[in-house]
Parts: structure tokens; C-alpha cells; sequence
């Protein structure tokens, strides 16, 4: 029977563990919300803010490339900023998540801070 109590202790051990990693996760979050990554297209003439958590916070657009005759030029650069500051996004929640789990891929963990 002596056996069964080490077993309680490991799953003791293991929710503990369990807790401390919920807690890391929170704090990644919240990091991840306020930090924030700008893109842009068309040399700067359309700049995107987007935060750790993929949220796309911001679209500044210089007048100059405003041309009712050419919306499709404005959409692509609008298209091609977001995209870019939405891949730099992921890129750092990916480092962070390497950072939180030792580079460790954990099934689930990684849809826990999205």
C-alpha cells in the first residue's frame, strides 16, 4: 500500500505544477495584450499596430496614397501592413510560448492564450 501514497504525492506534485503553469499562462497574456508591433507597406505609407494577442489595434493611412481613381493600390498596402504586423504578432507569441514551455511543444497549451 506504501506505494499508492507516493502516487498521491506525485499527483499532488502534479497539480501544483498544473497551478504554477495556469499562472505563467496568465501573465504571458496580459504581457502579450500590451505589447505592441508595427507594420507597414508602401514605404510607410500604411502603418498597422497590432498587440501580442493578434488584435489589430490601429490603421494610420497617409493621405498622399488616397486616390479615389486607385482604391485598389490602397487596398493591397492596407492588406499587405496588416498581414505583415499580424505574422510579427505570431512570431512573438511563439517566442513566448517557447520561452513559457522550454521550446516544448505541449498539445493545448498553446490554444490556452489565444
Amino acid at each position: 500500500m506504501k506505494g499508492f501514497g507516493n502516487l498521491g504525492n506525485m499527483m499532488k506534485q502534479m497539480q501544483k505544477q498544473a497551478v504554477g503553469m495556469q499562472k505563467k499562462i496568465e501573465e504571458v497574456q496580459e504581457s502579450l495584450k500590451e505589447r505592441v508591433i508595427e507594420a507597414s507597406s508602401g514605404g510607410g505609407m500604411v502603418t498597422v499596430h497590432v498587440n501580442g494577442r493578434q488584435e489589430l489595434l490601429s490603421i494610420k493611412i497617409d493621405p498622399e496614397v488616397v486616390d479615389p481613381n486607385d482604391v485598389q493600390m490602397l487596398e493591397d498596402l492596407v492588406l499587405a501592413a496588416v498581414t505583415q504586423g499580424l505574422k510579427k504578432s505570431q512570431e512573438m507569441y511563439q517566442e513566448e510560448m517557447n520561452k513559457l514551455t522550454g521550446g516544448l511543444n505541449i498539445p493545448g497549451l498553446s490554444n490556452l492564450l489565444q
